[in-house]
């Protein structure tokens, strides 16, 4: 091996490792390219981001808006009830076979939400953690990005007094720390809910800022889920 060929292959861990940090980290993100084809991965908040009204479908017609051009399809792939060993399961028919290039994953929600009243439902920190690792591997080996969402809220009440509040820190912790591990950029929903309620909710209500019914988003939530991911994917 001549000396030049040899630092190249040994910058190249180097150069990745630094394009991956700056992805999670929040550093800007490729520009969007013509043919695009961007899916979105969830649970039913995201199956009813389809509707007339929903996040997905602002996405789509703001993308049309600022980039008529590149012809960037966007496809929903939410399914209600779902956790991260669902969304591994279906990975490959759902998103996979749909050849994206851009893969958007908002979970968290039944995860936590599900194992309320019965841990055996809902899905143990480690799992949900091994879960979306595998999930955004597979997605990276098919030649996609990932855009990793926190999960947003379960009941809309300030500094930490719903009764899932805290776990719900705990779990969108492990999903920072994943994007970050992984190389896949970070849409901090948590964060941005939070700190739209901080202002926004004065009357402290459990429901009916960005809810309908502490999960489900209201024409308002929608609107921020969008305008959040939008600032992560098309700065």
């Amino acid at each position: 091996m001549t000396p030049a060929r040899h630092l190249i292959r040994s910058a190249l861990p180097l150069a990745l490792g630094l394009l991956a940090a700056g992805a999670a980290a929040g550093a800007d993100p490729p520009a969007l390219k013509k043919g695009e084809r961007i899916v979105f991965l969830g649970d039913s908040i995201t199956e009813a981001g389809v509707r007339p009204k929903g996040y997905v479908t602002l996405v789509r017609a703001a993308l049309a808006e600022r980039h008529p051009d590149l012809g960037i399809e966007v496809v929903g792939a939410g399914v209600s009830g779902n956790k991260v060993p669902d969304l591994q399961r279906r990975l490959d028919r759902d998103v996979l076979a749909k050849k994206p290039t851009l893969v958007v994953v908002y979970i968290g929600i039944n995860d936590i939400w599900h194992g309320e009243k019965d841990p055996a439902r809902g899905t143990p920190k480690d799992k949900f953690e091994a879960g979306l690792k595998d999930v955004i591997g597979k997605v990276q080996g098919a030649g996609a990005r990932v855009v990793l969402c926190t999960p947003s809220v379960i009941g809309e009440k300030k500094g930490g007094a719903n009764a899932l509040d805290a776990k719900l820190d705990e779990y969108a912790e492990v999903s920072r720390k994943v994007a970050k591990e992984a190389g896949a950029q970070l849409c901090d929903l948590r964060k941005a809910f939070a700190d739209h309620l901080a202002k926004n909710n004065a009357d402290d209500k459990d429901r009916g800022v960005l809810t309908g019914d502490r999960v489900h988003l209201n024409e308002a939530g929608n609107k921020l889920v969008a305008d959040t991911i939008l600032a992560a994917i098309d700065r």
